[in-house]
């Protein structure tokens, strides 16, 4: 009898030299000379970022959607939350993009304080707003995302879409496993947040997390509450760390 053939379809055109598309690193496996190269573009990244944010101090992270204007409430709501969390002490880091990131550099900046922005490299090209004292663009998302929790004693979220998603659940499952202390997590917008919260509850009821697992967060609308529970779980449990000294030796000035 005839042996059956299986037909393998075409295997993707790979680039032929590096191109810094980095799209194609997440495509399957590429040449192994041009995969050596995206490895040490992201290890620069790395450097990079390690050696920018190592004296910025202790910080609290804003995230929220890029797409709100200055006219809507939640671009206020994240304008006060930035005056009070500068106030407090912290420095204000967020994606360094407009929108709620923008509208809580601006009251971190107008409250006196210092303000960082760690923006992306996006093909529509989100750029930077006008209130960042130090500012970082970043090719790859897991990059950004290290830094902006490794730096941050609590993370403050406003309302946002999945990129905010995406960066609310990588720091609860941070914290849930323990890979990252028990920084306060604080959800801004009750109305926004509420079929989440619902959502977390049915899966309290499925089995698939814990009940204990809901104190993770504290949701409120209110940004004086929203202070005293970073105040509590973040300046009174950790204190505020000295900026560290800077070295010659590495070159920092």
């Amino acid at each position: 009898m005839p042996t059956e053939t299986v037909q393998l379809p075409p295997k993707p055109q790979k680039p032929t030299k590096p191109n810094g598309d980095e799209k194609v690193f997440l495509e399957g496996p590429q040449p192994r000379r041009w995969e050596l190269w995206m490895l040490l573009r992201i290890i620069r990244e790395f450097f990079r970022g390690f050696r920018k944010l190592h004296f910025v101090g202790p910080c609290v992270t804003v995230f929220g959607s890029a797409r709100f204007k200055e006219d809507h409430p939640y671009y206020a709501l994240a304008r006060e939350v930035g005056a009070a969390v500068s106030q407090l002490g912290f420095t204000v880091m967020t994606g360094g993009g407009p929108g709620i990131m923008e509208a809580a550099n601006r009251g971190a900046k107008e409250a006196g304080g210092y303000t960082i922005g760690c923006n992306i490299v996006l093909p529509f090209e989100q750029k930077p707003n006008p209130y960042l004292d130090e500012m970082m663009e970043f090719r790859y998302f897991f990059v950004r995302k290290t830094m902006l929790i490794k730096y941050s004693y609590a993370f403050v979220v406003l309302p946002g879409g999945l990129g905010t998603m995406d960066e609310l659940f990588e720091s609860l499952t941070l914290i849930q496993t323990k890979k990252i202390r028990h920084f306060p997590v604080v959800l801004m917008g009750s109305d926004y947040y509420s079929p989440l919260i619902d959502f977390l509850e049915s899966m309290v009821i499925a089995g698939t997390i814990s009940r204990s697992d809901l104190d993770l967060l504290m949701v409120t609308d209110s940004v004086d509450e929203a202070i005293s529970h970073i105040e509590k779980h973040a300046v009174q449990k950790f204190q505020l760390k000295r900026v560290p000294k800077r070295t010659w030796l590495f070159g920092e000035r």
